[in-house]
């Protein structure tokens, strides 16, 4: 049945996941279009053989049938457990993560994701996986509430401040796959995307190596990379161009103006504060919508970034 309605859905890249889903999205389709086929013929047949021949015609005085009000409510509520076990089942199959299935830790903001790895390697927007193998992803929302869909996967999993979550799949093949934040968390939602990204085993294990926990890089190039882990080239560009936050090209030693504080020199006390307290001053032309990073980066963390912005003339 999940073959004839295949052209419906993109393709379908973990089957312990997302088969269970496929089919019964197929049933209730055949079912759906079963029903629609047969009330269409009886109401055509009906307006033909009752159609009115003649002014004299009466229509007959018509109470009940308890064979045909029992038939019309027994086969809908029969159908209706079906779809419920159906789903129930295919729910329970998502809530038992296998023994073996390998640990990735997730964490959402406005508006971007972090993917953590047990060697301590962190990658942002970017979720690397090994093919054959359970993964299991735990999350959670530095903010408010996001949610984890992977279309390919048939996997959706609502991401939540201060609480865990989780969900699991098997991707049986290398590729890429889109992952997109369902939940509206703010003016970037729509721009809240990641990639999912299948290696073969042994390419997953060599990508792993290689990823650096950041001991071995400049202040500058670490300065780099935190920008992009935690998402601030979403809100602000890096070459000028227009976002919804100022662009960081130039921003060191300029002078700034604000919508509700006096101008002055961007140094590394403005930055700073702009990192942890992002409402004290708004630039203008610009709206208060950045969420403080108060606990997510350590003092070394914003030297790094800081070191980095003054590279961007």
């Amino acid at each position: 049945m999940g073959s004839l309605f295949d052209f419906m859905l993109p393709e379908l890249k973990s089957p312990l996941t997302g088969a269970s889903t496929d089919a019964l999205m197929g049933f209730i389709h055949l079912v759906s279009f079963i029903i629609l086929a047969g009330v269409t013929i009886a109401m055509i047949y009906f307006a033909i053989k009752y159609k009115r021949k003649s002014d004299d015609d009466e229509t007959p005085l018509i109470t009940h049938n308890n064979t045909l009000e029992l038939t019309w409510s027994v086969i809908p509520l029969i159908l209706v457990f079906i779809v419920f076990g159906w789903g129930y089942s295919g729910w329970l199959n998502l809530q038992a993560v296998p023994d073996n299935a390998y640990e990735i830790q997730v964490s959402a903001y406005k508006w971007g994701w972090t993917f953590s790895y047990e060697n301590g390697a962190q990658v942002g927007n970017e979720v690397h996986v090994p093919a054959g193998r359970p993964v299991k992803l735990v999350m959670k929302s530095q903010d408010v509430l996001h949610s984890f869909f992977v279309p390919d996967y048939r996997i959706k999993q609502d991401v939540l401040p201060n609480r865990y979550t989780y969900v699991w799949f098997q991707a049986e093949e290398t590729g890429e796959s889109q992952v997109f934040c369902t939940e509206y968390c703010g003016t970037s939602h729509s721009d809240m995307l990641a990639k999912v990204i299948v290696h073969s085993q042994d390419d997953f294990d060599n990508w792993l190596a290689s990823q650096s926990t950041g001991g071995g890089e400049t202040p500058v190039e670490r300065g780099e990379s935190l920008l992009t882990l935690q998402g601030c080239i979403t809100c602000h560009s890096v070459d000028g161009s227009e976002k919804i936050g100022p662009s960081f090209q130039g921003l060191w030693g300029s002078e700034r103006n604000f919508e509700n504080a006096s101008s002055l020199t961007a140094d590394e006390n403005y930055i700073r504060e702009s990192i942890l307290d992002p409402g004290a001053k708004i630039v203008q032309g610009y709206q208060n919508q950045m969420v403080s990073y108060e606990g997510r980066l350590s003092d070394d963390d914003i030297s790094d970034i800081i070191e980095y912005l003054k590279t961007l003339d």
